[in-house]
């Protein structure tokens, strides 16, 4: 095990001194900000912050590491990923990078692979990597076509257990919302989910059935105490409007749980006027959006022999200014949807700020990878530095936001429960038994 920058003290009590925390991830510690920063001591006791004080305060007596100002970050919340698709694209790429490759592509490997022990070694793998990056707390979707739902929601639970002091993790049935005609199909899946405390999802498609299609899904999600967490609209179409639907669907059921929706591409595409009058109906119906920048970016305008003309992302700061609650996300990772990543939020981070244009000021931008998502999963808990939590922390040698976007930080400390953990990376050539190299 190796500390690139730092060591902290190996004590039960001690003080990370003259630490620059992002303001919008931290609560209940008032200090002059510069840019979104502010100065600290962190006083750390049995695996918890006991303590927020100005730099130089923290009692004398406790062991030290003094920071020079270098960023203290809460772990991080991934709040959209697909962990059963990971790392399949050694073995099934994308032919041509679009949508549609992807689809065909996923479903070939699914088909011919997706075994419980297949999708277990990459799940693993997956969650090696985002543990050792720093995160606390992942949503995964899991493809939920029959027989498919049964095999991998199993797997999940098993995981689930097995991580529960390293990763919070939850899931979120994947299938497309026609598939709910078959009626035994889908009470079984809804029976599963709600057996297996996970979440009711689906891709929504433009359709004549569309708005019946909405009330099933919200009905059976109610009659079962299940929130919803759904693939919207991803696509350059201005005509897709799916999302207003489900906006509309939720003011129409007058459903109370909460509401997800992920990627809305086409309201980026769409005249000012219409995309304005959507962003209300979603502040209205209180849904969250989460943007996943770097999937949509590679999949979205992509024609053979054209340059994109977009960025294919969704209106993140109309939604935000609205009161929206948004975060951004990893989403796929070495699969035919994401040929690349890591899933690291770090990098999601750096590229959610380019591709967004969340800088300028940057002073509340660090929320979208930490108190934002995890606010929106229910754990208010986490995701952010406060006295009486755990010190779940990431540690960095980049003391501002110019050092911090700069370069990738792969020499962080990652403390959980006030302990350095062990950061090395699992080699890919550990997946080659079942993936090819």
């Amino acid at each position: 095990m190796s500390y690139s920058f730092i060591s902290p003290p190996n004590a039960r009590r001690f003080v990370l001194s003259n630490a620059t925390l992002p303001a919008a991830a931290v609560a209940g510690y008032e200090a002059p900000a510069a840019e979104g920063l502010v100065r600290a001591d962190i006083v750390i006791a049995d695996g918890m912050i006991s303590a927020l004080l100005p730099p130089g305060e923290a009692p004398v007596e406790l062991a030290k590491s003094d920071l020079k100002e270098g960023m203290v970050w809460p772990c991080f919340t991934d709040m959209h990923t697909h962990l059963d698709k990971g790392h399949i694209w050694p073995r099934n790429a994308n032919p041509d990078g679009n949508f549609q490759g992807a689809l065909e592509a996923v479903r070939a490997d699914r088909e011919a692979h997706w075994s419980a022990g297949d999708v277990k070694k990459r799940m693993e793998f997956s969650l090696r990597c985002a543990y050792a990056h720093g995160t606390s707390l992942i949503r995964t979707h899991l493809d939920s076509l029959a027989p498919q739902h049964r095999i991998s929601f199993e797997l999940f639970a098993e995981m689930r257990d097995v991580w529960k002091d390293r990763i919070a993790l939850e899931a979120v049935a994947l299938f497309p919302l026609e598939n709910m005609a078959d009626t035994a199909y889908f009470a079984d899946l809804v029976g599963l989910v709600r057996k297996k405390g996970g979440l009711i999802g689906g891709v929504t498609r433009m359709s004549a059935d569309l708005e019946s299609q909405l009330d099933t899904l919200f009905k059976a999600a109610a009659d079962n105490g299940l929130d919803i967490d759904l693939h919207v609209d991803e696509t350059d179409d201005p005509a897709a409007e799916t999302l207003k639907a489900i906006a509309q669907a939720v003011l129409r059921n007058r459903f109370d749980g909460t509401v997800t929706a992920g990627h809305c591409c086409s309201l980026a595409r769409q005249d000012g006027e219409t995309a304005k009058r959507t962003v209300e109906l979603v502040a209205e119906a209180r849904l969250a959006i989460v943007s996943l920048p770097m999937c949509n970016l590679y999949l979205q305008d992509r024609y053979p022999g054209r340059t994109p003309r977009w960025r294919g992302v969704t209106l993140f700061h109309e939604l935000a200014a609205a009161g929206v609650a948004t975060a951004v996300a990893s989403d796929n990772t070495r699969d035919p949807f994401y040929a690349y990543g890591d899933l690291d939020p770090v990098e999601v981070f750096r590229e959610a700020v380019r591709m967004l244009h969340l800088d300028h000021p940057l002073d509340t931008a660090a929320r979208v990878v930490t108190t934002s998502p995890a606010d929106i999963l229910g754990r208010p808990d986490m995701g952010r530095i406060a006295v009486g939590t755990a010190a779940d922390l990431v540690l960095f040698s980049a003391r501002r936001w110019s050092e911090f976007l700069s370069r990738p930080q792969s020499d962080r400390v990652v403390l959980r429960r006030g302990k350095v953990i062990d950061r090395s990376l699992p080699d890919y050539r550990e997946l080659d038994s079942i993936v090819g190299a």
